[in-house]
């Protein structure tokens, strides 16, 4: 029976039929490479290229290019690290969460947050890799047998627990996001015309044979993987902000970062899952899939985290005045007055602020605005890291030693490094895989139509060719 809510509007809209999901998702995947995706592409790998050239001189040269001082330790970097692991939460929190909790309007973007999460991952650890100075020293982060001698890792250092958290979720999340990928990669191998297509396209999809017992295992494993991806999504980010919160730095030492950390990187998460969504529903012509509710439900979801990211702050600056310690407070009231005042007001103004104008529907369903403050928002977090890193750094207990960070075409080289790489990858994904879960949307389209039952004769017939169903025989 074809069950619609009163309520809720179509999650698929445009009346479509499973072959129709196929040949519209499909098409890109199939199709000769479009002149704007060219334009897109290429601009990505110049980007890339500049930022391979800084990051290689960086190298070459020493961490010293940097605009590092003998105050300010950490500044671009590890600002840098954290916004991108920040951006990586809210494919997993798309993916596990809520197939957990059975939302159907996750079909429609959970595979593209998926692929995004595992490029903003990569482009994170890119910036461990900088910040060691020395990239082809970095399995000595790792856990090594005594035949190297006699160096050890620092298990009490939540550096160390980041390498862990990271590639733990980096690995899960993969594995999530290719298994899902199984079921449509078999159907693009069914259609493939060329052997070459046929072929790899085939050897990724593990013999997948669309069998009851194929199914039944897809579902199990996909159950499994979500169980184990949802813990990460509080740990990862809880134990970057523990590079922090384990210090005694003032502004630094304060036990709410956990989920503070937490809320903000599935803030500037959906944001960045918004950016790409409507990038991609208009590029593809995917507008049935990706619809009005879809944008809407995740500007929901940004008003609320951006809201408890508020609260966050007024939190901080009411424990450093309750809490009576002059340094803690001094290094709050030097955030919103010092020399670094511009960054704090940009990062409420972008954080706390921008999000509220979603209680109004007629700006939360508007697409371009939605475009412009899911930008806003991930310029705020990036303020925001950079605020706690840097103004809590640049003024130590001996005002000798105060100083002011500037960052060095190198620190902006870097960061532009990351861009190209998280979109070049983005772009030959969403190229040559479907950036929708096909078989995923197939499973829900008959409770997320457009199309209501129409009655005729005491038969009630849905259109756009839907087979018709005899309410006696139910």
């Amino acid at each position: 029976m074809h069950v619609t809510s009163p309520v809720r509007q179509p999650l698929i809209q445009g009346g479509k039929t499973y072959a129709d999901v196929t040949e519209d998702i499909c098409r890109h995947v199939e199709g000769a490479p479009t002149k704007e995706w060219k334009i897109a592409f290429g601009i990505s790998l110049l980007v890339l290229a500049y930022g391979t050239f800084c990051l290689a001189w960086t190298w070459w040269e020493g961490l010293g290019v940097w605009g590092l001082n003998k105050t300010v330790g950490w500044a671009w970097d590890i600002t840098n690290f954290v916004w991108w692991v920040g951006i990586g939460h809210a494919g997993t929190l798309i993916s596990a969460i809520l197939l957990l909790f059975r939302q159907k309007w996750r079909t429609s973007i959970n595979r593209a947050a998926e692929a995004m999460t595992i490029f903003a991952v990569i482009c994170a650890a890119s910036f461990i890799l900088m910040h060691m100075g020395r990239p082809w020293m970095a399995y000595w982060a790792l856990p090594l047998p005594n035949a190297f001698g006699s160096l050890w890792v620092n298990f009490n250092s939540p550096l160390v627990w980041d390498v862990f958290a990271i590639s733990t979720y980096f690995s899960v999340s993969l594995v999530f996001w290719y298994i899902g990928l199984i079921p449509d990669l078999a159907t693009i191998r069914d259609r493939a015309t060329s052997k070459i297509s046929r072929f790899m396209y085939g050897s990724f999809a593990l013999g997948w044979d669309g069998s009851a017992k194929t199914w039944a295992r897809y579902e199990y494993i996909s159950l499994i993987l979500a169980g184990l991806s949802t813990p990460l999504v509080l740990s990862v980010h809880t134990i970057v902000s523990m590079d922090f919160a384990t210090s005694v730095i003032p502004g630094w030492h304060t036990t709410i970062f956990p989920p503070y950390f937490v809320a903000g990187a599935i803030f500037s998460g959906f944001a960045m899952v918004q950016n790409l969504m409507l990038i991609t529903r208009v590029v593809y012509r995917l507008e049935d899939y990706i619809t009005l509710e879809h944008i809407e439900t995740m500007n929901k979801v940004i008003t609320l985290t951006g809201s408890v990211v508020g609260v966050a702050y007024i939190t901080e600056f009411f424990i450093a005045w309750y809490g009576g310690v002059e340094y803690e407070y001094y290094a709050f009231f030097n955030r919103m007055t010092g020399p670094y005042w511009w960054a704090y007001w940009a990062m409420m103004t972008c954080n706390v602020i921008s999000p509220q104008l979603f209680w109004s529907r007629k700006l939360r369903r508007s697409i371009t605005f939605t475009f412009f403050i899911s930008v806003v928002v991930n310029i705020g977090m990036w303020f925001e890291r950079f605020v706690i890193i840097v103004t809590s750094l640049h003024r130590d207990y001996v005002p000798s030693s105060w100083a002011m960070f500037s960052p060095t075409m190198y620190d902006i080289g870097d960061y532009i490094f990351s861009f190209g790489l998280f979109f070049t990858l983005f772009l030959l994904f969403s190229k040559y895989l479907p950036v929708i879960n096909m078989a995923e949307v197939k499973a829900v389209i008959r409770s997320t139509s457009s199309d209501l039952p129409k009655k005729i004769a005491g038969v009630a017939k849905v259109r756009q060719g839907v087979p018709a169903y005899d309410k006696d025989k139910e």
